[in-house]
Formats: C-alpha cells, structure tokens, sequence
C-alpha cells in the first residue's frame, strides 16, 4: 500500500484540508491518506482547542465510509511534543507501506521546515509532498521534495473557529458530520 501521511491540529478539520488529501493522494498515486492529528505541536499553539479526543471524534467522522481515508491517533497516544520525525517512525513500523509514505508539508509550513525536529532524517524517511495553500508560487526547500498542483482552497481552520465565535455561517466549510458535531457539541465558542 503507498501511505501519504496527512499531520496537523485539525482545529477543526475543514473542506480545504479534505480537498487537499483527495487532490495530493491522486496526483501522486498513494492509496490511502492517513490523517494524524497533533497531540502538542511543537510550533504552534492550538488555539480554543476543543480537547484532543474532540478533535479526533471530528477526523473519525469525516473519514468513516472513506475507503482512501484514515485516521491515525498514535501522537495523541505519545506523552510530550509531537514530533514528526516520530511518528513516520511509528507508522514504519505499524503499517505495510510500498516504499517510503508520502508526506505532506503545506506551503506555510516550507520555510520553518528546516527548523523541525530532524528535517533531514524526515527527508530521507518520507517523500516530502508540498501542497499549496495560499501561494501559487513554489517555495524553495533546501530537501528533496515534490510540489503537487492541487486546488488553493481557502478556508483555514483560524477562520472557521472565528466564524463560529462571532456568529457567521460557517456550514459549508466542512464536512456535514464534522458540522453536526461542533453545533451539538456548542464547540468553539458557537452563540
């Protein structure tokens, strides 16, 4: 099987971050994409974060009946920073993947790359995929990577929990499970 793997807070999971797995995983030729949600991202603060089982009941929703979607909960089960470098490790080891996983590093997350926890051994463990998200232009990476042609989708999940706070509509931006979750459970501070 070729793995591409999907990390983030998904603090919400949204639209523009399934548009992207569908997109990069067909352009790519991977079978399935493995969504891991961050249980303490080591650099970005998870803002009104909703507790990280809700996060994941979120992820598990929106990828049941999905067969080229999965989830994969193995950095909330580990204690500490979640470090990438870590988890391809744990994923090596708990999944029969068909040469390197794939991993995708949308185009905000290029210039601090060099900066994570071992860039080079990632490097040398997965396929880096970039995805763009809000620039067209591609962004030198000192790695060796591939850049995909996917659609800018441009919702984020800062602007989805600020939709939500101030009282806008915020349905068509996700998924209608992960919509009917956030409203019954009052998440993000929905008025």
């Amino acid at each position: 099987m070729r793995l591409l793997v999907f990390g983030g807070s998904f603090n919400p999971l949204h639209l523009g971050h399934l548009v992207a797995a569908e997109e990069l995983r067909a352009e790519f030729g991977y079978d399935l994409v493995l969504l891991v949600p961050s249980r303490d991202p080591p650099h970005k603060e998870l803002e009104s974060d909703p507790g990280a089982s809700r996060r994941l009941a979120m992820l598990r929703i929106a990828a049941e009946g999905d067969p080229e979607l999965a989830v994969d909960d193995c950095e909330l089960k580990r204690s500490g920073l979640s470090y990438t470098i870590d988890t391809l490790s744990d994923i090596q080891k708990r999944y029969s993947i068909e040469g390197k996983p794939g991993l995708i590093l949308g185009d905000d997350l290029v210039p601090g790359f060099p900066s994570w926890r071992n860039p080079a051994e990632i490097a040398e463990a997965a396929d880096i995929v970039c995805a763009h998200r809000s620039r067209e232009e591609e962004l030198p990476l000192s790695f060796p990577h591939r850049y995909a042609h996917n659609s800018m989708v441009r919702i984020s999940s800062s602007m989805v929990r600020e939709r939500i706070a101030s009282g806008k509509p915020f349905r068509r931006l996700l998924d209608p499970g992960v919509f009917r979750y956030i409203v019954e459970h009052g998440l993000y501070g929905l008025r």
